[in-house]
């Protein structure tokens, strides 16, 4: 259920075009050529935003009297340089409990390069720290969702498009909103109905919102909205501006239910708690789901059998790396915003890059008509050059450092983890408690699930399985397909061979990859082998990689020596891998209810219905991510992990929903399966 190809969405993100200007203490300041406004006063515009933004939003008062578990958020309308996100971060840091979380959501059509936004900052050095973290994390001009993990408790969502488009499929609530832009009369696409129905779409009883501009058409379409709205003294030379909340009760505010009208089934559970919360399943799917819950305050116990990383986890090396369809579609949207996140957050979590490399990866076209391919894939994402780049054989052997005859698609962002590394590093995350144990049964209770754990029990508020192609055992239901995979290795050391590594500088990726070589061996392969459970290493699969190998890059299998089977490393695994090579990641349907609750599904695929998918309460999955786990289970954690406190969620909608465990039924009700 990979959907249509879907071009609207992904139209290239274009950077701000900017002039500088400066006053007459030479305080510098950005200026919008494509829009004749500026970005703040040069004069004060921190104090601006402080006033405007920050205290008509009564930031202070609130955020000191916040006891919730769920975090404060923010939205905003325009993120420019950051500087009202910045502010608002430092309110607070100054007046916040220090159990407290922020949560920041913020809209930009046009953002600066992370040259221009450091440039910016340079007018406030008082906020070097922030701006440090901010920079640090800048994302690539990519349409969508970008999250940064700014501090412990501080996270930012940058969403790249269009304003209204972005709030429209927002999954999520606001507390607060800075309603910020360039002027109406300079921006009046931004400044548009969609968009207030979108912000009182997604924002909670009571939201409140500030706002510059007193303009007319702005105060209809607030009203129209729900919103309620009062003029107060403006800022500076400004007479005034605009405050005001949000009334849900109001007749003309729209309803969140409109946003599901479509696809009821996917309504998301209500909160419940997660003090508690057990993950079945030690490998990276389900360790960086006991990361992301720990950061949150939950104590996380990590149940796995065989122990950490045991699985399809414990590989030496594995490939950060991606092949998105020729045309943007769901699935290849997801895939690239998990590339994205995934290299951000490692270098957060391993800035030294002691256990993975952002070395950059070559695509190589190695089929016939794959050239092609790889051009019309470009035409069609636009994507910047920071991401994705064509490389004819010159440039992929200089980039590489061994001889290579294919033209290429370079990622320079992507590389390769040590997975072993990265889950123990995951499950030391304090409040993450690990247990060697089997799961043999689970049992609701009215305070949660009781786990039996041999002979001990377990109570706790809710569950989350991880467990790849052993989820089918679990989750009665859900086609999980076992994928075997073995990965062959070779020895480099002096004595070995030539003695001496290829110069391999990036992951190389076709039918097979390689890695750069790491402590001596050179890791490659893999095999792949659906329905086969069996995770035993077998010679004849040796013979399969090694071949590849030399196909894959002829200069490199050259090097290494003696290239038999009998000179091979190596490890077999097994995967788990849905029908559509999408993850499973969500809350976990009752799939017989699904079948009987929208069955006329089968008769009229235009049915509408109003009730809400029935899941179990409390029950969560992470699983079958095949062969690009290491990409895309950090973004499928984060997601788990934002649903169960209740924040606002790291993908659009339509991107949650195609990955919601529930996907397949739906998609076999409709074609009468």
């Amino acid at each position: 259920m990979n959907g249509k190809p879907v071009t609207s969405h992904r139209q290239a993100i274009r950077h701000a075009e900017l002039d500088w200007r400066a006053d007459d203490g030479d305080v510098e300041a950005p200026f919008s050529t494509a829009y004749d406004d500026v970005y703040f006063s040069r004069q004060d515009g921190r104090e601006e935003t402080r006033f405007v933004f920050i205290d008509n939003n009564d930031l202070p008062q609130r955020l000191a009297a916040w006891r919730e578990r769920r975090p404060f958020t923010i939205g905003e309308t325009g993120f420019g340089t950051g500087l009202n996100m910045v502010c608002a971060w430092t309110c607070f840091d100054e007046h916040a409990p220090a159990d407290a979380r922020l949560h920041l959501i913020s809209t930009e059509k046009h953002p600066l390069t992370r040259e221009a936004l450091a440039r910016a900052w340079r007018s406030w050095p008082q906020l070097s720290r922030q701006a440090a973290a901010l920079l640090e994390q800048w994302p690539p001009a990519v349409a969508g969702v970008n999250r940064l993990q700014l501090d412990a408790r501080v996270i930012l969502d940058l969403h790249f498009g269009d304003a209204a488009d972005c709030l429209d499929r927002l999954d999520g609530q606001v507390d607060a909103w800075f309603l910020d832009g360039f002027a109406p009369s300079k921006n009046p696409d931004m400044w548009r109905p969609e968009l207030f129905t979108a912000m009182a779409t997604a924002s909670r009883p009571g939201a409140t919102f500030a706002t510059f501009t007193c303009a007319g058409f702005v105060r209809r379409g607030l009203s129209a909205a729900g919103f309620r709205w009062r003029k107060v003294p403006g800022f500076g030379r400004k007479r005034e501006m605009l405050r005001g909340e949000h009334d849900p009760a109001a007749p003309s505010a729209p309803r969140r239910s409109s946003a599901r009208a479509a696809t009821p089934w996917f309504q998301p559970p209500p909160p419940r708690p997660a003090d508690h919360v057990a993950v079945i399943g030690a490998g990276i799917a389900g360790t960086s789901v006991a990361a992301a819950l720990a950061r949150r305050g939950s104590q996380v116990t990590l149940i796995d059998r065989e122990g950490i990383a045991a699985g399809a986890s414990g590989n030496p090396q594995a490939a950060l790396y991606v092949k998105m369809a020729i045309e943007p579609n769901l699935q290849s949207r997801f895939y690239l915003a998990a590339l994205l996140y995934t290299q951000r957050w490692l270098a957060r979590l391993d800035p030294e890059r002691r256990w993975w490399s952002d070395c950059g990866l070559l695509q190589l076209a190695g089929k016939a008509g794959e050239v092609e391919r790889q051009q019309r894939f470009l035409a069609h994402y636009q994507l910047p050059p920071a991401v994705v780049a064509a490389s004819d054989p010159s440039l992929a052997t200089t980039l590489a450092g061994v001889a290579l005859h294919q033209h290429a698609l370079h990622y320079p962002l992507a590389g390769w983890v040590d997975p072993v590394a990265l889950c123990h590093h995951l499950a030391a995350t304090p409040g993450v408690g690990v247990r060697h144990a089997r799961l043999d049964s689970l049992r609701e209770t009215d305070a949660g699930w009781r786990l039996a754990l041999g002979q001990e029990s377990l109570h706790v508020d809710q569950v989350v399985f991880a467990t790849g192609h052993a989820s089918r055992h679990w989750l009665d239901g859900l086609p999980i397909q076992p994928v075997r995979g073995q990965i062959s290795t070779l020895s480099l050391a002096p004595g070995h061979g030539s003695g001496e590594a290829p110069a391999l500088d990036r992951v190389l990726c076709a039918e097979g990859y390689v890695m750069p070589p790491r402590e001596g061996r050179l890791t490659f392969g893999a095999t792949f082998s659906p329905n086969d459970d069996d995770d035993a290493v077998c010679s004849s699969d040796h013979r399969r990689n090694l071949d590849e190998l030399a196909r894959l890059v002829p200069a490199l299998a050259e090097s290494v020596g003696d290239r038999s089977p009998a000179a091979c490393g190596g490890r077999a695994s097994v995967r788990a891998a849905s029908p559509d090579k999408t993850p499973y990641a969500g809350p976990l349907p009752e799939f017989d209810r699904w079948r009987q609750d929208y069955a006329a599904l089968g008769k009229d695929a235009r049915r509408t219905f109003s009730q809400p998918g029935r899941h179990y309460p409390g029950l969560w999955m992470s699983t079958a991510h095949g062969s690009r786990g290491m990409v895309s289970a950090p973004l499928c954690a984060e997601l788990i992990a934002s649903r169960l406190h209740d924040e606002p969620m790291p993908l659009e909608r339509e991107l949650i929903d195609h990955l919601h465990p529930g996907r397949r039924i739906i998609a076999d009700l409709i074609r009468g399966r």
